[in-house]
């Protein structure tokens, strides 16, 4: 599919409060808020009782909530590419972290904002992008956004204070938003900045239909010593007292911000008027880290973490609000996916999407309502560039998973054990037929991986930047 011109933004436009009353439109706008690495069980709603999350809850109880949500991958890079593509892991281009350049976003790939331009959406993004650095074809404002602040690159996004933000809004100054000699006086904080810049996005659009992609770089952490100055917090409170280790209350900090961030974003929209014009979603990109503090209890009742195929690695705490048409403090236990976002988000926007799509529209399931189709099954692997290849497939109840390509398959109820210890195998050999089935076919190979190889590249963002 050939590009349409994209147009970049040289200044900030100037701010016009304009009530959502004002808007003639039928389109809702659309927020999707997601986190880095917050696991299912970080958020108070969740049933977290060390960190607390009350802007976070607050959305939990005047919208709907739901207990089986998936997100694209195990990691950060898969997930956003299942997002942003409405295709699952085993088709979407970018499959692993890493490595990078190969597995970027084409020319030919169809992101969510596009379908929604398509329908007068101004699209806007920032945080985390992962999916093209500038110059290439896969940044963010080659793939149907008009705004892009944060990080393109995967591995820039690991430093909060960096020396410099990609930003669409200065291209004469070659798209960067320059933060010189940040990482030693530590005066920017980049989420603070992000966030600023998603809430001058809301007041600049919000007199048209508008998408926003919010991807939060927060609470994504490393416990290894020599990362420290990249994971260092602006403060530890308001848990700066309690008797935990330092990792932990750095954790804790950051949650702390993500959540009081969010309630930043949710509160504009009040402000504006917007409630019953916009449908606000928060979620995270994969399961919690194995690094965290056992006592938070991180990903809840499941097994695993990040980078897993167990629940705990894919399971995420997925949040909905639309005033009006969500009804308040509902709980679903309904399955949906990010690969189903590309079809929800075009059938609200009035468009068609993709005819190649492995996502249903989940509209009915957002609002609370009933819903005929389902999902055929849904699919995972993890490891294309590392020693092992892994998959995982849920299909109604049952969840299949296979470590390593020769490996035997591993099945499990979910419905009588979610935490993915008692494994049927052997006790029902047709199931893990279908599953084995299943593996086989959702898999298609792409040339941009070669699975079982091994990379062994370095730190590219700086080397690109020739830092």
């Amino acid at each position: 599919m050939l590009r349409t011109i994209f147009f970049l933004f040289s200044s900030m436009f100037s701010v016009c409060l304009i009530k959502a009353s004002d808007y003639k439109g039928n389109n809702p706008n659309i927020i999707f808020i997601m986190a880095d690495d917050l696991g299912y069980g970080d958020l108070g709603c969740y049933g977290q009782e060390r960190i607390k999350t009350p802007n976070i809850d607050k959305l939990a109880s005047e919208g709907i909530r739901f207990t089986q949500a998936y997100a694209g991958g195990p990691v950060c890079t898969p997930s956003r590419s299942v997002l942003m593509t409405g295709l699952h892991n085993g088709h979407t281009p970018a499959r692993d972290n890493i490595p990078h350049y190969s597995t970027y976003l084409q020319e030919d790939d169809v992101t969510v904002a596009e379908i929604l331009k398509q329908a007068g959406y101004r699209c806007g993004g920032v945080g985390k992008w992962s999916l093209g650095d500038a110059g290439t074809v896969g940044a963010a404002t080659n793939q149907g956004f008009d705004m892009w602040f944060g990080y393109l690159n995967q591995d820039h996004a690991h430093y909060y204070y960096t020396e410099y933000l990609d930003d669409s809004y200065r291209p004469e100054n070659n798209y960067r938003c320059e933060l010189p000699g940040n990482t030693e006086t530590k005066q920017h904080y980049s989420h603070n900045l992000i966030t600023d810049r998603a809430l001058q996005f809301i007041r600049d659009s919000h007199s048209e239909p508008f998408f926003l992609y919010v991807a939060f770089t927060l609470p994504h952490f490393s416990s290894r010593s020599e990362d420290e100055d990249r994971f260092t917090v602006p403060s530890t409170e308001p848990y700066g007292d309690k008797n935990w280790d330092e990792q932990s209350k750095k954790y804790a900090a950051m949650v702390h911000m993500l959540d009081r961030d969010a309630g930043r974003i949710v509160d504009l929209v009040d402000e504006l008027g917007m409630g019953d014009n916009t449908l606000i979603i928060f979620t995270s990109d994969n399961g919690g880290h194995s690094a965290i503090w056992t006592d938070f209890n991180t990903n809840g009742p499941f097994r695993g973490y990040k980078g897993d195929l167990t629940e705990g690695g894919i399971r995420v705490p997925f949040i909905a609000r639309w005033s009006g048409r969500i009804p308040e403090g509902k709980t679903s236990n309904e399955i949906i996916a990010f690969q189903d976002m590309m079809s929800t988000f075009a059938e609200l926007a009035g468009v068609t999407p993709p005819e190649t799509t492995d996502g249903i529209s989940v509209v009915n399931r957002l609002t609370g309502k009933k819903q005929a189709k389902k999902h055929k099954y849904l699919y995972w692997d993890y490891g294309h560039c590392r020693d092992r290849y892994d998959q995982a497939v849920r299909f109604e109840n049952w969840k299949g998973i296979r470590l390593g390509q020769h490996a035997k398959i591993q099945l499990y109820d979910l419905n009588n054990d979610m935490g993915e210890t008692n494994d049927l195998a052997e006790s029902y050999p047709e199931i893990v037929s279908k599953i084995e089935k299943i593996m086989d076919e959702a898999h298609v190979p792409s040339e941009r991986y070669s699975v079982g190889v091994k990379y062994q590249g370095g730190p590219i963002w700086k080397k690109n930047n020739n830092e």
